[in-house]
């Protein structure tokens, strides 16, 4: 799908973004910054990260993204196959942090999506974690033509860990947002997938926005549920002075601020944000230090974001967005 230029910018920006709050909260995972904390890449957390790595957040994207990237259907079929085999492929790596749900799961090495799938179906007890919400972010961008494939394939990916009908819709939300902001340089796109879901979906969703656009995060304190996490992103998104660019940079800072899982609900703001604002947005000093599995930089994050878009055409030529100094 060719894209005219702010449009590419938007689709880079995706990644990104993600990337850029995944690597930023790293350092402070599970603990509370505080309003008036210096937020910054600092690395550490749980994982020990060098400052500017990222961590399973933008890892298991990247996995997605370089399946779709090769033009597959990653909703169905050997594509959702080629997406389950990445995960086992980056869960083999040995990361340093892993969400006990997606271990769980990915520890079996299912040899197929079917198998992955039953493995997350079976395992008992709460199974709403936040991990299929935090990776969730290419998929918009293999789909910005197929608002319907759009969401099945997110349903599908969720689902190949988080057999959780509440993650399921916080993925088809957040992933459909992500398309409509690449597409149309919005927010819209959230509040216009509770409109057109289900009676219950909207009905549970609708007052649950609503808190986090003038609450605080003391109102969702759990983020480590996939509903805990999308209330702070969308919170320290829609709080946050938006009337320009800089609007990434604080609503970034501001997921952070929130404090718990910081790397997670920052990655997922970033997705969003990133698809509103663009790559060019994002500060230099943060993309010169970003790089993370499998041995990725920031610009390569830009070029597999269009390649992701472009489905496999050749993108030969095409000059990264990110800036200079």
């Amino acid at each position: 799908m060719g894209l005219p230029d702010e449009r590419t910018d938007r689709a880079a920006g995706v990644l990104l973004a993600t990337a850029t709050g995944d690597a930023l909260g790293a350092g402070y995972e599970f603990t509370a910054p505080g309003s008036d904390a210096v937020i910054d890449m600092i690395g550490g957390g749980l994982g020990s990260f060098a400052p500017g790595e990222w961590t399973d957040d933008t890892s298991m994207a990247v996995a997605i993204a370089e399946v779709a990237a090769t033009g597959a259907d990653i909703s169905t079929g050997p594509g959702l196959d080629a997406v389950a085999a990445q995960f086992v492929r980056w869960y083999e790596s040995g990361p340093a942090d892993i969400g006990v749900q997606t271990s769980a799961v990915l520890s079996k090495r299912p040899a197929s999506a079917e198998e992955m799938r039953s493995i997350a179906a079976a395992i008992p007890g709460l199974k709403g974690g936040n991990g299929s919400l935090m990776r969730t972010a290419p998929v918009a961008l293999a789909y910005l033509g197929d608002a319907d494939g759009c969401l099945r394939a997110a349903r599908a990916i969720s689902l190949l860990t988080h057999d959780d009908e509440r993650a399921v819709e916080a993925c088809e939300m957040w992933t459909y947002a992500i398309r409509h902001a690449v597409l149309y340089g919005t927010f819209d796109g959230v509040r216009e997938y509770v409109a057109g879901a289900s009676t219950g979906a909207r009905d549970y969703w609708t007052p649950l926005l609503d808190r986090a656009e003038r609450g605080t995060p003391a109102d969702f304190p759990n983020n480590g549920w996939v509903v805990d996490a999308l209330l702070t992103a969308w919170w320290a998104i829609t709080t946050t002075d938006a009337t320009g660019p800089e609007h990434l940079q604080r609503a970034l800072e501001q997921a952070v601020r929130a404090g718990h899982d910081t790397d997670t609900t920052a990655a997922i703001a970033g997705g969003l944000l990133g698809a509103r604002w663009g790559a060019s947005v994002i500060p230099a000093r943060w993309t010169r230090m970003l790089h993370g599995w499998p041995g990725y930089r920031a610009v390569d994050l830009e070029r597999l974001a269009v390649r992701t878009v472009g489905g496999g055409d050749d993108l030969e030529g095409w000059s990264s967005s990110l800036p200079v100094d």
